[in-house]
């Protein structure tokens, strides 16, 4: 145990180590990818996923092999690693998927815009897990990578499709008060986008009762906080109601 534990730090210690202006074992891993790959996949190995989880990270900070890791087949373990059965190795796994989706914005973006039909299915299932854990660490970092400004064209193609739209309202009514806050700020922009597609609109419209109720008992703590969301809730909930009145909406 002691041993792996010296490893990892020796790993983090060489990792940053330069020889002039070069990071000469980042360099090494750019021509070794294999050993990111295998970083990876000892997720499914509980004796050292902990100890990789932690190498894993400090490779993620460098922004070649962010990239590598991003595009490489292993990644969409990550969405199986992180609802392991085993809660420490699924919560390592977690950790190291957000840092892989925050750490560097343009790599992200470039990612998601190449590939973004294959994340977002994969994602779907983690926003709508049986589990806890899973829903509201997944609506938890969508609300965060998605509003970077890097994200602003998947953001706005994220919200013209009315199957996130649902998705986002079943998690408004999530018996989890966190999963519910998290969902309304990415329901919040579905509902205040100018260019709404007409099946967004007349969705809102004929769930307008059901969702203005639960958006009135919607609340989170005290302060200036409270009233900037109960001031975008009040807006929200105004152009709800406005569209439940447009002529065909509810009958369309």
């Amino acid at each position: 145990m002691q041993a792996r534990k010296d490893l990892v730090h020796c790993w983090s210690i060489l990792l940053k180590h330069k020889v002039e202006s070069t990071h000469s074992c980042v360099e090494y891993i750019e021509n070794h990818l294999e050993l990111l790959d295998f970083l990876v996949v000892s997720y499914d190995s509980k004796e050292i996923a902990l100890n990789c989880g932690q190498m894993l990270r400090e490779c993620i900070k460098f922004p070649t092999l962010a990239k590598y890791i991003l595009e490489s087949a292993c990644f969409e373990l990550f969405f199986k690693f992180v609802e392991l059965p085993n809660f420490d190795v699924a919560s390592d796994a977690f950790s190291t998927f957000k840092d892989l989706l925050s750490k560097h914005d343009t790599i992200v973006a470039e990612y998601l815009t190449a590939h973004y039909a294959e994340f977002f299915d994969l994602y779907d299932k983690l926003l709508t897990s049986p589990n806890y854990v899973t829903r509201r660490q997944s609506v938890k970092l969508l609300s965060e990578f998605l509003f970077e400004p890097p994200n602003s064209s998947i953001m706005k193609r994220f919200i013209l499709e009315v199957h996130y739209l649902k998705v986002m309202m079943t998690l408004l009514k999530d018996s989890s008060k966190t999963i519910q806050i998290y969902a309304f700020h990415i329901f919040k922009v579905f509902v205040a986008n100018p260019n709404k597609p007409q099946e967004v609109k007349m969705i809102l419209a004929r769930n307008h009762e059901k969702l203005v109720e639960l958006l009135i008992d919607l609340t989170v703590g005290k302060g200036s906080e409270d009233e900037q969301f109960e001031e975008e809730k009040e807006m929200i909930i105004k152009e709800i109601v406005r569209l439940s009145r447009v002529p065909n909406l509810l009958n369309s």
